[in-house]
């Protein structure tokens, strides 16, 4: 075989090869953006190395020209995160007030779902009807009775260890605390508070928001026990907030989702998925008489400055 020839079919064998690892590829990111929970083989990047600067300077500069929620986040009494998922494989993130911990009422159920999970998955809690009714029963409705039958099952010492478990890392000295349940949803029965402001169910913005991020791709215990937690905290029974706007803002989108309100203390977080659509977590702690309909006013903007941020990947967009 004469040297022409062998260039030929180098030529040809190396074009094959392009052509099929290319095909490869869109199939990868096919699979990893129409379904949750996300696949990735790789190892996940942490959401705090993902702030990006120019998603960050169109967040600060929408919500600063509302003067009133200027003044609440000037105040520590707002805190706003967003994840931009559209490109999965270049998340975006962005935060005001990140670290910033605030009561925020049955948000942080979210933490006794996955105790849950993690307890289930090492064989210290039967997986029985009743226990899935209430694990549903007090996200989906946010039930009192619910969650306290559930911390009850667990203990605190239990939720707190995976709180703090290197792995999550979602109470966090280092960085404000962040998610805590340390007293039953109920009148009666102990405090046991976290330790740096003293609240009793606790919340920051990113450990939220990183709550969700590690669950959409799959990061919570395990990817079928994230699929599970991501089934719990699908369609959302209670309509307000962000529920209440995204309803008429995304028709059409999956929502995964738990919120929490106590006197002037309101909260939301969401995972928003549509296929060809929007694909985003947002996140807000507001400490104001007002915080419901700021909270659904923020959805709005929200979506104002994700539009103004196009994603990198143009066959995604936003509707």
């Amino acid at each position: 075989m004469n040297g022409m020839n062998i260039h030929l079919l180098w030529f040809v064998f190396t074009s094959v090869m392009f052509v099929s690892t290319a095909c490869g590829q869109q199939k990868e990111q096919a699979r990893l953006s129409d379904s949750l929970p996300f696949v990735i083989q790789d190892s996940l990047k942490p959401l705090r190395t993902l702030v990006d600067e120019k998603l960050q300077k169109e967040l600060i500069r929408k919500l600063y020209a509302k003067p009133k929620w200027n003044r609440l986040i000037n105040q520590k009494k707002m805190a706003i995160g967003i994840v931009d998922l559209r490109d999965p494989y270049q998340a975006k993130y962005a935060r005001v007030n990140g670290n910033v911990m605030m009561y925020a009422a049955s948000l942080p159920k979210i933490a006794i779902l996955l105790a849950a999970e993690d307890a289930l998955e090492k064989g210290e809690l039967e997986e029985t009807p009743d226990v899935r009714q209430d694990m549903r029963s007090m996200i989906s409705r946010s039930n009192n009775e619910a969650a306290t039958r559930m911390m009850d099952r667990l203990g605190f010492k239990k939720i707190e260890s995976v709180l703090t478990d290197p792995k999550y890392d979602l109470y966090d000295d280092d960085y404000g605390g962040g998610l805590w349940v340390g007293k039953r949803y109920s009148k009666f029965g102990d405090r046991y508070p976290e330790h740096i402001k003293g609240l009793s169910h606790a919340a920051t913005v990113s450990q939220v928001c990183r709550f969700y991020y590690m669950l959409a791709f799959g990061r919570l215990v395990s990817y079928d026990r994230s699929k599970q937690m991501l089934e719990m905290m699908g369609d959302p029974e209670l309509h307000h907030k962000f529920v209440n706007s995204l309803e008429k803002i995304a028709p059409k989108a999956k929502l995964y989702r738990k919120s929490g309100s106590w006197q002037n203390f309101h909260s939301d977080s969401i995972l928003v998925w549509e296929r060809d659509g929007h694909k985003y977590i947002m996140v807000a702690l507001v400490e104001d008489p007002d915080g419901e309909k700021i909270i659904r006013d923020l959805a709005y903007v929200v979506e104002d400055v994700l539009r103004s941020y196009p994603s990198l990947n143009p066959d995604k967009k936003m509707n």
